[in-house]
């Protein structure tokens, strides 16, 4: 039986761990900034941004990874052009979003490759939302093309670590094997074994919306897996503020939301403090009440998710 459209996983989206890291590009930065779930938030955009101009008075070079759905609430044709040229000028790879909006793919709906777990409603909300921005996208084929020719994943390596940025997981564009619920679910085993065939000292993803970090020891080694849930919405409770994935030499000059250090590197999940108010006011021009992202992400965008902060790091050893 086929999966229905916003559960399936297409084909193009699966590749092999093996395949991830056999080429590595050396990072020359001092900081990577890994910005997965943007959502088309142009003040969660703006801030990432001052934040990265005020590591840079600092004298740190900072360098901006957009690893996938950086687009998803955009959808007037200003916004979508200004969210896109602005992302596509540094350094991005596909989310199922971008995907989709460059070819979609027959069945895939969002290509969101949703469990079981999230329930139907959300799913049938999430391929509608597509299906508009998809729309607004087609008014668009420079972008389009621009898009059509993203990676699906990176491998960089930065202070002697190996770190894949990838938006879902390393079998799958749109994984979950990466998702808070699945270590909570206890995956470990198949954790280990993506850290193996990868050869990956640090795994960055998001798609899957809710932050997590986690760490452990495998080969003499730490081994870190950093999901930053969302830079474009709240992630933890009455918590509005984005979150991204920070790795650098040094510590951050600002209080990270949670944080590790490995082999001199430091790995934080960092708050984004965007104009909250704003954000709201033209999200509820895009997206009125009623509307499918408002009944499924208002109240999210406002009060952030039922996450506690102690559960960001399930199953850390």
């Amino acid at each position: 039986m086929t999966d229905p459209e916003g559960r399936s996983c297409p084909l193009a989206y699966r590749y092999n761990p093996a395949s991830l890291c056999q080429d590595a590009s050396q990072v020359y930065e001092d900081v990577l900034y890994i910005v997965g779930g943007l959502y088309g938030n142009p003040y969660a955009l703006d801030e990432i941004e001052q934040m990265a101009f005020a590591e840079e008075r600092r004298g740190s070079r900072v360098k901006l990874v957009f690893n996938g759905d950086f687009n998803w609430f955009n959808a007037s044709d200003s916004l979508f052009r200004d969210i896109n040229n602005r992302v596509l000028g540094h350094t991005a790879s596909l989310g199922n979003v971008e995907y989709e909006l460059a070819k979609a793919s027959s069945g895939a709906g969002c290509g969101c490759a949703y469990p079981d777990y999230v329930d139907q409603g959300t799913v049938e909300r999430s391929n509608r939302i597509m299906e508009r921005l998809q729309g607004v996208a087609e008014q668009h084929p420079d972008i389009q093309e621009r898009l059509s020719l993203l990676p699906k994943y990176r491998c960089l390596m930065f202070g002697g670590l190996k770190v894949l940025v990838l938006h879902g997981d390393p079998e799958s564009l749109a994984g979950w094997g990466l998702a808070h619920e699945s270590f909570g679910a206890g995956n470990e085993l198949i954790v280990r074994e993506w850290l193996r065939a990868t050869g990956a000292d640090v795994i960055a993803c998001t798609h899957t919306c809710l932050p997590l970090l986690w760490s452990a020891q495998f080969q003499n080694q730490a081994r870190v897996v950093v999901n930053n849930g969302s830079a474009g919405m709240g992630n933890l409770r009455e918590d509005p503020r984005g979150l991204i994935t920070r790795i650098a030499l040094q510590p951050p000059g600002t209080q990270p939301v949670a944080g590790f250090e490995q082999r001199g590197v430091h790995i934080s999940l960092l708050p984004v403090a965007f104009d909250t108010d704003a954000w709201v006011s033209l999200f509820d021009e895009l997206w009125p009440a009623g509307s499918d992202a408002a009944t499924s992400y208002r109240q999210r965008i406002l009060h952030g998710t039922s996450l506690t902060h102690e559960a960001l790091f399930p199953g850390l050893t």
